[in-house]
């Protein structure tokens, strides 16, 4: 292995770019047009752009990957995690291409990332298992039939998703035609795919998963545990390793039921077994995720192990560099620091990082996608970057975590920042005795705990000079040109109007404050479908709009009740925060 493609952006594709370089490895980033002048693109040792803005037209398009990849030279591909990481389509394409890939057979992800077959595998392994649809649903009067058989709450699953993309709960009989919907629309958004399955949903429970890494040599191993249980959306904000208050016998399930589903699909890679620990103590198969974890460096750091240096190992055909399950040592938490307004129920806020200052000192690793000046673009994930604190045991890990959180600094955009540091203040959280904290804990117990900031209230144009590259017969060069102009043509090539066009024009945003009538976006974004037919009768808190951005769904519901009486922005138009969408008189 001489050269590795990194078929990713963000700080996964600068994380894999720097082991690469540790490893004695070339690297190749491949960018987006709006990532540009992206932190990964700078990492790797040469960059080739995918001419294009969309996730479909870039990072989800094989073809220009594979076409790079020759291009380049590289003999390997390192697919991050999301996008093509789990598409047994692209691992098998790259294979076909003489290119070696970094990551488990097309076959496993096949069975094991296809959500229903990783069901049958888990049953033949022993692992305990929830309820679930025999194969994928294709109707929600299908997920109806269900819900009345199965009994509520029910989760709708993305059958070759992840990362709670495609994730819906459902509660209400009345909620399973949109959510089966929007789950289908945000599994095609994200993976390509759009088949979903259904599940029985566990009320308040832990998500609790077992770190695997196994050769092809048939060694498997579990480097460790890891507590995500503080998640919103379905996705995960703050992990910690090891899963701190399991039971022996807990821990010894998570262990034996990982490997033996592992042994089972004849898997090979680094790969995470996830389940939910119910709040009566029971433990319950969730999914198999056949990548590299968003979460992998706190294992890392109890551990003392390098996960990607032994994916490299094993797309070698080497053995493992470990023999036996490692004994942790310390505690370590991950914070996930996304471009979300806490305050405004963590809503997307893409934008441009000001100042991003990292914290120092004892325990403390950032792993970043961004840094001062960074554009956050809307179409792509929210993650900037990750903040990873360790201690000898849990309390002086949170200790250090307090003063970490304290000292980091991101201005320019709505960050998770407040969240996190109001959550290490919680008892549920923190407490010596026992974890109170469950997958819904954000949404129930914590809702509504950090007010909304009024800086965030509407998007701004900023002044000064930023430095972007171009490329002149793919050679990159850096050129600095006026913010503002940059913003303007970032801005038009995501489809968003100018920030100067008038009030009520479809899109825009007014310095006025907006008409009593006027329904306002609460995020920068794209109009799915509107919910509700203009001339209907609407009442206070009635979701009206579907909005999508970073590759997440929101519903905008009506700010009062009355008549919606003017649309504005039609399905597939851009708005920003602020914008004016219908009017409700």
């Amino acid at each position: 292995m001489r050269k590795v493609l990194i078929a990713n952006r963000g700080e996964i594709a600068v994380r894999v770019a720097r082991a690469c370089d540790d490893a004695g490895i070339s690297s190749v980033a491949v960018y987006a047009n709006i990532d540009a002048d992206a932190m990964h693109v700078g990492a790797a040792d040469e960059a080739y752009s995918l001419d294009g803005n969309s996730p479909a037209d870039t990072y989800l398009n094989i073809g220009k990957l594979l076409g790079i990849a020759a291009q380049s030279g590289a003999d390997a591909v390192h697919p991050g995690y999301g996008f093509l990481s789990e598409n047994a389509d692209f691992a098998q394409a790259v294979l076909d291409a003489g290119l070696e890939w970094i990551g488990p057979s097309p076959e496993s992800i096949r069975q094991l990332g296809n959500k229903i077959t990783a069901r049958e595998i888990a049953v033949r392994a022993g692992a305990p298992l929830v309820a679930g649809s025999d194969g994928p649903v294709s109707s929600a009067a299908e997920a109806r039939a269900f819900a009345e058989e199965h009994g509520l709450p029910m989760a709708i699953k993305a059958a070759f998703g992840g990362g709670g993309r495609g994730l819906k709960v459902v509660r209400e009989l009345a909620e399973v035609e949109e959510a089966f919907d929007s789950a289908v629309r945000e599994a095609v958004a994200a993976f390509g795919r759009g088949e979903c399955f259904l599940e029985q949903y566990l009320d308040r429970p832990r998500h609790v998963e077992a770190q695997i890494i196994a050769d092809k040599l048939g060694n498997v191993i579990v480097v460790g545990t890891r507590d995500c249980s503080l998640q919103r959306r379905h996705q995960k904000l703050v992990e910690e390793a090891p899963a701190p208050f399991l039971s022996e016998t807990q821990r010894q399930k998570i262990y034996d039921g990982s490997k033996a589903i592992v042994r089972e699909a004849g898997y090979y890679g680094a790969g995470t077994v996830e389940f939910l620990v119910s709040a009566d103590g029971a433990v319950a198969f969730l999914e198999v995720n056949t990548r590299l974890q968003v979460e992998h460096p706190i294992t890392e750091e109890t551990a003392g192990i390098d996960l990607v240096q032994e994916q490299f190992r094993i797309a070698a055909g080497l053995p493992l560099s470990i023999s036996d399950d490692p004994a942790p040592r310390g505690h370590s938490f991950e914070f996930r620091i996304n471009a979300e307004d806490v305050g405004r129920g963590f809503l997307p806020s893409p934008g441009t990082v000001a100042l991003f200052e990292a914290p120092t000192g004892p325990g403390i690793r950032v792993d970043s996608g961004v840094r001062s000046g960074s554009f956050v673009a809307p179409q792509f994930d929210s993650l900037l970057a990750k903040l990873i604190v360790t201690g000898a045991d849990r309390q002086q890990a949170l200790r250090r975590a307090r003063r970490a959180l304290a000292e980091i600094t991101i201005t320019g955009l709505a960050t998770v920042l407040p969240f996190h540091r109001a959550v290490l203040e919680s008892e549920d959280f923190t407490s010596v005795a026992g974890m109170r904290v469950h997958t819904r804990w954000i949404e129930t117990d914590f809702a509504d705990q950090i007010p909304v900031d009024p800086e965030y209230n509407v998007v701004a144009p900023e002044g000064g000079r930023r430095t972007i590259t171009i490329d002149v017969d793919g050679k990159r060069l850096a050129v600095g040109l006026p913010a503002d102009l940059l913003d303007g043509w970032a801005r038009s090539g995501q489809g968003i109007p100018a920030f100067t066009a008038p009030a009520d024009t479809p899109g825009s945003v007014s310095t006025d404050s907006p008409a009593e009538s006027a329904l306002v976006s609460s995020m920068a974004g794209t109009v799915v479908k509107w919910l509700v037919e203009p001339g209907a009768n609407v009442a206070a808190g009635d979701p009206l709009v579907v909005l999508e951005a970073m590759k997440m769904e929101t519903q905008v519901p009506a700010h009062r009740t009355g008549t919606l009486s003017e649309v504005l922005s039609a399905p597939g138009g851009a708005v920003t925060v602020g914008a004016v969408l219908a009017h409700i008189e």
